[in-house]
């Protein structure tokens, strides 16, 4: 009896099976052992790189942690979807390749974010003794909440070098009819992908309360996923509508 992954090419298989135990992993220590708390979280996702929590290896763990349900389900069916056809693409050398180097450039960019917001606030990449709390409420209630945010909230999930293939895919067969929910009518790549990354712009710099979406790590994926393709002269087929 074949499994849901038995038709898979390897990369794209293995990168969804790391990603569901990771998450199953998250769950168990969450809810078994560690009451509200993630473990893996705390230790796995990526932090400004002035926190104390920061470690290098951050930057490749936190694209497979997610925080919920629905980021790892969005995150998972986008994958599933269109990670097939650009592993074909590619070749699945190229394509683990392409994967890393769009979320390892979604985090990079997002964590310059910080660093500009943290300079805004304190005139410095850094403020001083960042693991008292009192080092935060010095700059005031609301910009000590942001600070501290920045420095003890970790950026994890796989939707920066989800977008880097979404991107990919857009360029490479812009004209692929795609079905959208609650869209009755199939919609071009180009217009779906384009229109989508336009919503992360406008979300990134709106900073619209409540939302802690890193939308400049979407960004940057997306920015990789477009250099990249650009660089290795990625085409599809010319007859393809």
């Amino acid at each position: 009896m074949q499994t849901p992954f038995s038709n898979l090419p390897p990369v794209l298989k293995n990168l969804l099976i790391i990603n569901i135990l990771v998450f199953c992993a998250s769950l168990f220590y969450s809810h078994g052992f560690s009451g509200n708390t993630d473990p893996v979280g705390e230790h796995f996702g990526a932090y400004y790189f002035n926190s104390p929590l920061f470690k290098p290896w951050q930057l490749i763990t936190y694209m497979f942690v997610h925080g919920g349900w629905e980021h790892i389900i969005f995150n998972m069916f986008a994958l599933y979807s269109f990670g097939a056809i650009m592993e074909y693409q590619m070749t699945s050398p190229r394509f683990l390749a392409f994967y890393f180097i769009c979320g390892i450039g979604g985090v990079v960019l997002q964590l310059a974010v910080y660093a500009f917001q943290v300079h805004a606030i304190t005139g410095s990449l850094n403020i001083v003794s960042p693991e008292l709390q009192s080092s935060y409420l010095q700059y005031g209630q609301e910009a000590g909440i942001k600070l501290y945010s920045i420095f003890y909230s970790p950026l994890v999930g796989a939707s920066a070098a989800v977008c880097g293939v979404l991107v990919a895919f857009g360029l490479i067969y812009p004209n692929a009819e795609l079905m959208m929910l609650f869209i009755p009518v199939p919609i071009k790549a180009k217009y779906i992908i384009s229109v989508y990354l336009l919503v992360e712009l406008f979300a990134g710099f709106g900073r619209f309360s409540g939302d802690n979406v890193a939308h400049f790590a979407h960004i940057g994926g997306a920015i990789l996923g477009f250099i990249m393709v650009k660089l290795w002269k990625l085409q599809g087929p010319r007859n393809f509508i």
